[in-house]
């Protein structure tokens, strides 16, 4: 893990002053004209899952919006995992896994948010399998990596925040684990996305999406991004560097002019089949989601 992650200080990059400020005015420059569009009182909040499915297939992202949230199991699962390991960064005794969901779910259940809420009324069924897949996921974490050392720097559940063309464009996101610091202009600080199932490759824009955040934040990128996918014990490393940024800012500025012509600009939103089709919630109605799940059952 050391290894994967590590670096000597001589090895990490030295970006320039200006960095910020001038991936800020290419973003600005890039995005401000598709802004003309919202309403005068309205600004576009952007995520990373939101920006993920504007450049996948439109009409999944417009029934997403129109429907409401709710609390499963898999989405569940997530953050009682994430909160499990921001427990364990700063548990005094010996870790016990069990321990540790169980205080992760109690934590939720007490708590006046939609989860708390969902914890109180889920049956017991529910309840029961969201703690055995949290616990797997959990163990699967402390298998694989060591005790964070406080001299790492370890941040779990770290909020990202950029407001753009004063304010009517909002950048958001909150990574999992992050480890280490700036020194200056140096870069140290590794960003880590915890992910089950299998490898994507929207989990690595996702991450570039952060580290561009994180630079307009505080002017100096991460030194590395990291996906560790738990079911695999596995590392997608990526070294960040001044081209990835400006990539993420072309696919952020795509993105924004994409979001705005479909949610105000009247534009109708394209399809794109892939994996999502299985729990698209419009598939019964879309002729192409259900062919190319009939393809792959034939195949």
């Amino acid at each position: 893990m050391v290894e994967q992650l590590g670096a000597q200080l001589e090895d990490r990059p030295v970006f320039a002053d200006d960095l910020r400020h001038h991936l800020r005015a290419a973003l600005e420059t890039a995005a401000a004209p598709h802004l003309d569009i919202l309403p005068e009182d309205e600004d576009l909040f952007l995520h990373k899952h939101r920006l993920a499915q504007v450049h996948g297939c439109e009409t999944l992202l417009v029934a997403d919006e129109a429907e409401e949230f709710e609390w499963k199991v898999p989405i569940a699962r997530g953050t009682i995992v994430h909160k499990a390991v921001e427990l364990a960064v700063n548990w005094r005794r010996e870790i016990e896994p069990p321990t540790i969901i169980d205080e992760a779910l109690s934590r939720f259940e007490q708590d006046s948010g939609s989860l708390g809420h969902w914890l109180r009324g889920c049956g017991e069924a529910d309840r029961a399998e969201l703690r055995s897949e949290s616990l797997d996921s959990f163990t699967k974490y402390l298998e694989c990596w060591p005790p964070l050392k406080p001299a790492w720097r370890p941040v779990t559940e770290s909020r990202l925040r950029a407001e753009l063309c004063d304010g009517r464009l909002i950048l958001a996101g909150k990574v999992d684990l992050t480890l280490g610091a700036a020194q200056g202009r140096r870069a140290g600080k590794v960003l880590v996305d915890f992910k089950t199932g299998g490898f994507a490759p929207v989990h690595r824009e996702d991450l570039r999406f952060y580290a561009l955040v994180e630079t307009l934040r505080i002017g100096v990128p991460p030194r590395l991004l990291a996906s560790y996918y738990l079911d695999q014990a596995h590392f997608v490393p990526e070294v960040v560097t001044e081209e990835t940024l400006m990539a993420t800012i072309a696919r952020v500025a795509d993105g924004v002019g994409r979001l705005t012509s479909l949610l105000h600009g009247g534009r109708s939103p394209d399809k794109m089949v892939g994996p999502a089709c299985r729990w698209c919630p419009v598939i019964d109605t879309c002729h192409e989601g259900t062919r190319h799940l009939e393809e792959l059952d034939d195949r």
